[in-house]
């Protein structure tokens, strides 16, 4: 009996204790366990990748959405403005035609005022020339009587 017999004996007898104390199934067990982390790991990795894919496909839509809309609100400030400077120079225009036909009145007036004045002026000078003539070759209650009749007259014309 040498050493080599008592060394497998040795071997024989760990073995069976290893078989006895059920190590085999234990490791077995302890692998099959961390087999199932990983399963469960790698199921719980794709579904939040799934879940990372959904939202990103979500995030992008609601990005042109918003692109969307900033392009529809750029448009509308764009259509507002042009209707608006339209209206802005429409309403010029008419308050230009209104101050160009309230120039022309006053205008008007100021000329038949001026033609009123002018014609006043000239029946004054008619009368008072009248007046020196008749008194220099009319005397008496009949000049006074012609001079008075026909500065009346003149009046009534003019007016």
């Amino acid at each position: 009996m040498d050493a080599s017999f008592w060394s497998l004996i040795g071997l024989i007898l760990f073995l069976a204790l290893l078989a006895y104390l059920k190590v085999p199934g234990m490791i077995t067990g302890s692998l099959d366990d961390r087999a199932k982390r990983i399963s469960d790991e790698l199921d719980e990795a794709r579904k939040l990748r799934e879940e990372a894919q959904a939202l990103l496909a979500e995030y992008q839509r609601k990005q042109r959405d918003a692109e969307q809309e900033a392009a529809d609100i750029v448009a509308q400030a764009e259509a507002s403005a042009e209707r608006m400077s339209a209206d802005a120079k429409q309403a010029l225009e008419e308050l230009i035609a209104r101050r160009t036909k309230m120039a022309e009145t006053k205008i008007a007036q100021a000329e038949a005022q001026a033609m009123q004045d002018v014609r006043a002026a000239a029946a004054d000078a008619a009368v008072a020339a009248a007046e020196r003539i008749l008194a220099a070759k009319v005397t008496g209650k009949a000049a006074d009587t012609q001079v008075a009749s026909s500065i009346a007259e003149i009046k009534s014309r003019m007016q």
